[in-house]
């Protein structure tokens, strides 16, 4: 239970419901036990009768009724009050299934880019889902049922033992050896059903990859070995299900039979008592064997809630790991932080804690509010890494990053964001139309802002051809347009912002040269009183640029002006000597 410990924020915070779901509760059993005591006063009524040859049939018609009719009676109560119980016990369960999805969907978003290199898709999604679906039944049947248990179990055998005290110690003898067989098969189910919970979480994965790369396979004709990897994955995980529900399905069994000791016991000791004297009523005999069968749901959710408990605390162990995890990057700074676009880089030394690549090493640079800086080199070399860093998507190991003068981990973290219009090297499109898409960078957008930011990005053309225009539904991915469209369409959605600071990650590979000089001309106007980061590998994106740097490496080997460099030997001259001759092949 120490796991489920970190919810009783949760069971605080509907501490009402729950109080009033718990005295439904009570009540609603209290009733129900009427049937069973009615059903002993009919009994002694016939029995009655049946010693009085003088007995008046109307009167012991009418006592029959009215037993009849405190039954009845008795059982509706008891339904309608069962009916509210399940409103606000299993309402509560619902509720608090609300939150903990957004508590751990929210902590998923604060957590660092090291956090989703290091864990699986299909992973995070199974915890959010299936694991809290667990804890759920945990706060809902469990809590439910087991008030229900307790209330049964109390007030039952407080009329059992008032009634015959001999006769219920003999009853409810099974009722020890059920305990301790449920506790030996619990710690079995705690320990099998995070088995079975680790593979879950591995078939979510597998699918999940499996579809994202769904044209890789098809492209590749590899459906049949993807097909077999995901069979063998079900397999074994069926394997866990079996062997988890093998020892699940002892509790039913060994139920029934328990409880039809009990009965045997009623009929033989009653019997007995019965005979001799020392039970005065044959009814008791009735009224026990009903008390007993009432007993078999709560005596079989013993076992059950047992095994949503061990399931519960099991599902919450996993997601407190990721819930304990602490965020690398950290907002600290509460008071707003005006973003102006200054950016100096000093001696910035960077290291990738997933594969220990040293990315940076000693980058220098200062950028003034509203210049350019270009970045090129080859893959690897870092270029990005210094637009992830602007955007303290990591925090550096060492050196200084500056953000108009200001230590980057001394702005507040929203507005430095909030400041930043990003345009990634893969174009990430949600499922959602093309208008929200572009409008993602700025929710209150009005229709001719988009339609000016996909004009700037040179993609308007494109999008008023589909059928539906601007309300087209991308697929996942985006993967309804071309990688060239799905790059204009970031675009759009960054300049659209109108940040202080935009950051271009080779957006531009996917488009030909000359879709690439419309949509500079055009990003030229955008930028002109704006701090921008263009990364890329080609020197027509970046020959007009104020500043441009050469990585290798993870240093600046190469630094100045394009006129500048285009006159000095070394890799930006080779490199713009030779898409020249590139282009030039093309035009003949």
């Amino acid at each position: 239970m120490k796991e489920l410990r970190q919810l009783d924020k949760y069971l605080y915070k509907y501490k009402t419901y729950l109080l009033i779901g718990v005295v439904i509760t009570i009540v609603a059993r209290i009733f129900l036990l009427y049937t069973p005591r009615y059903v002993k006063r009919i009994f002694d009524i016939i029995d009655k009768y049946n010693n009085e040859s003088n007995a008046d049939i109307q009167i012991v018609q009418g006592e029959l009724l009215e037993a009849i009719l405190y039954i009845i009676g008795a059982a509706v109560i008891a339904g309608i009050l069962t009916f509210f119980m399940r409103q606000t016990i299993i309402n509560v369960s619902r509720y608090i299934e609300y939150d903990l999805k957004n508590e751990v969907f929210d902590h998923y978003q604060k957590l660092s880019l090291n956090f989703y290199k290091k864990n699986r898709t299909g992973d995070l999604l199974n915890r959010i889902t299936e694991d809290v679906t667990r804890v759920r039944m945990y706060f809902g049947p469990a809590i439910m049922y087991s008030i229900n248990t307790i209330t049964l179990f109390v007030i039952s055998l407080a009329y059992m033992f008032n009634e015959a005290p001999t006769l219920t110690l003999y009853t409810i003898v099974p009722l020890p050896i059920l305990s301790i067989a449920i506790y030996k098969l619990s710690k079995e189910i705690h320990k099998r059903s995070t088995v079975v919970q680790e593979f879950l979480s591995n078939l979510s994965s597998y699918s999940q990859e499996t579809f994202s790369g769904i044209s890789v396979i098809k492209a590749y004709g590899i459906e049949p070995q993807t097909s077999e990897g995901f069979d063998e994955l079900s397999t074994e995980s069926k394997k866990k299900q079996i062997h988890l529900a093998s020892v699940q399905a002892l509790f039913f069994p060994m139920m029934i039979l328990l409880i039809g000791v009990s009965n045997l016991l009623v009929i033989y000791i009653g019997g007995t008592q019965y005979v001799s004297g020392k039970i005065e009523s044959i009814g008791t005999i009735a009224e026990f064997i009903i008390y007993v069968n009432m007993l078999t749901w709560p005596v079989a959710t013993v076992g059950w809630v047992t095994s949503i408990v061990q399931q519960a605390e099991a599902s919450q162990k996993r997601i407190n790991e990721f819930l304990n995890i602490e965020p690398e990057i950290r907002n600290t700074v509460t008071t707003p932080s005006e973003i102006k676009g200054n950016i100096s880089f000093e001696n910035v030394f960077f290291t990738y804690d997933d594969t220990n690549i040293e990315a940076l090493k000693g980058i220098s640079f200062t950028l003034s509010s509203g210049e350019t800086l270009a970045i090129l080199g080859k893959t690897g070399s870092g270029k990005s890494t210094i637009l992830d860093l602007i955007g303290r998507l990591y925090d550096i190991d060492k050196g200084k990053i500056l953000i108009d003068g200001t230590p980057i981990k001394q702005l507040n973290l929203d507005d430095l964001r909030n400041s930043i219009g990003y345009v990634p090297q893969d174009a990430f499109l949600f499922s959602d139309t093309i208008k929200n898409n572009i409008k993602f960078g700025k929710e209150d957008a009005t229709d001719e802002e988009v339609i000016e930011a996909a004009k700037k990005a040179h993609v308007h053309k494109n999008i008023v051809k589909f059928g539906q225009g601007y309300e087209t539904i991308l697929g996942e991915r985006g993967i309804t347009l071309s990688g060239g469209q799905k790059q204009r369409v970031s675009i759009a959605r960054a300049i659209i912002k109108t940040p202080k600071i935009l950051l271009f990650d080779d957006c531009l590979s996917a488009v030909d040269t000359e879709t690439e000089e419309k949509i500079l001309k055009n990003l030229y106007q955008v930028t002109s009183n704006k701090t921008t980061v263009i990364v890329s590998h080609r020197v027509s994106s970046v020959k007009n640029a104020d500043k441009i740097i050469v990585l290798d490496n993870g240093k600046i080997i190469q630094e100045g002006t394009h006129e500048t460099l285009i006159n000095t030997d070394g890799y930006y001259k080779h490199l713009y000597i030779k898409q020249l001759s590139e282009n030039t092949d093309k035009d003949l």
